[in-house]
């Protein structure tokens, strides 16, 4: 209800407004006929590879598709991005940077911390923010301007937990995750409620930030008798998990989050003995043109391919900006406008076909979604696999 009130106040608040707006250069002067959209990610810290893949999505659609056609004046589309430092912390700062832009929509972040840390400085402004893969129920909750295209963390908790028990066979779960991280915590409360639900018990364990040994930790799964491990933490915690569990020989499945779907994670599992799945939005092969785009456009920029981890590997998080970034372009269709509270207004109506499947949004600017993509790792080819399509129960 609070989504449809602020609709009907920003229709009001559009009037009269010029439907090609020109945002100011970063000089301090103006260019006429082109629209901005803001890219808010980590490209530095400990979710630097994700928030580089995310916006290696956005990159390829935009230049796939660079402009945009409002009445019968042709806009380019520029994407500028500011870099969060995968921190709350830095978050602000990067947000108030994109609003300074004069951006038309923001689209990010990976990290649901750093979303919810900026959320304020993009409402201030008056801006939609579209979360990409940002899962954590708080991001979108009481406020009307955040919005995302992604399943959230019960479902995926959820769907992990009902995993465990079918595939596994798993009665006891060991849940790790990171010291006061709302995301591993949310995950690991989500996973709980389900797998104690059904039956099953948990023994859970927080490790402090910048921790670099898990033996302690993963010891302790294998003497308790857990049947598994879920651990639904950082790329770079989870390469250290994954690698130290293998060399420990630890011997249990590690279940994961979609920030584990990463091609350092699949690394970590390479030539190992280390049965890994993990949750996520995009498996190669949902769309073929998509796919082969994506990978031509990696292999012929060498800097798209260091953003992708030296690879032509693909993630569900560049398929999901790639997406991001069209749902982006309707809402600014929709609206006629480059206008922010016009976009704003537009964006809960937008209905759009993606590569990661439909995408709309519920009344709070949740995305309607219902599955998740489980892969698992052939760890003597070093390649993701798909092992199910998945339903919560």
């Amino acid at each position: 209800m609070k989504k449809v009130l602020s609709i009907v106040m920003a229709l009001l608040l559009v009037g009269a407004v010029f439907a090609g707006c020109a945002p100011a250069t970063d000089d301090g002067g103006s260019e006429e006929n082109v629209i901005r959209i803001g890219v808010f990610e980590p490209l530095t810290g400990d979710s630097a590879s994700g928030g580089k893949k995310e916006l290696l999505g956005i990159q390829y659609a935009n230049a796939e598709t660079p402009t945009v056609t409002l009445g019968d004046v042709e806009y380019k589309v520029e994407v500028v991005y500011s870099d969060n430092g995968s921190t709350t912390d830095k978050a602000p700062s990067a947000a108030a940077t994109l609003v300074d832009k004069e951006v038309a929509i923001v689209l990010g972040s990976y990290g649901s911390g750093v979303s919810m840390a900026a959320s304020d400085t993009f409402n201030q402004a008056g801006l939609a923010a579209l979360g990409i893969t940002c899962t954590n129920p708080n991001v979108t909750k009481g406020n009307d301007h955040y919005f995302r295209i992604c399943f959230l963390d019960p479902f995926q908790g959820s769907v992990l937990a009902n995993f465990a028990m079918d595939k596994c066979g798993a009665k006891k779960a060991y849940l790790l995750g990171e010291l006061g991280n709302e995301y591993d915590q949310g995950l690991l409360t989500f996973f709980e409620q389900t797998f104690t639900a059904a039956g099953g018990e948990v023994i859970k364990a927080d490790f402090p930030t910048n921790t670099a040994d898990f033996t302690q930790y993963l010891n302790t799964a294998k003497a308790e008798g857990c049947d598994v491990i879920f651990t639904p933490v950082s790329i770079a915690y989870a390469t250290q998990i994954v690698s130290q569990a293998a060399r420990l020989e630890i011997g249990l499945p590690i279940l994961g989050s979609d920030t584990l779907d990463d091609n350092k994670v699949l690394e970590a599992a390479k030539g190992t003995d280390t049965e890994l799945y993990v949750s996520t939005f995009y498996q190669e092969g949902g769309s073929v043109e998509f796919d082969e785009g994506i990978k031509n456009y990696i292999n012929t920029n060498a800097d798209a391919k260091t953003a992708n981890g030296g690879d032509d590997t693909i993630s569900a998080v560049t398929a999901m900006g790639y997406d991001a970034y069209y749902v982006a372009l309707e809402a600014i269709k929709a609206a006629g406008s480059a206008d922010p509270a016009a976009v704003k207004a537009a964006l809960p109506a937008v209905k759009y076909v993606g590569v990661s499947g439909d995408i709309a949004f519920d009344e709070i600017g949740d995305a309607i979604r219902d599955t998740a993509y489980i892969k698992t790792v052939d760890t003597e080819a070093g390649v993701w696999m798909l092992e199910t399509v998945q339903k919560a129960n």
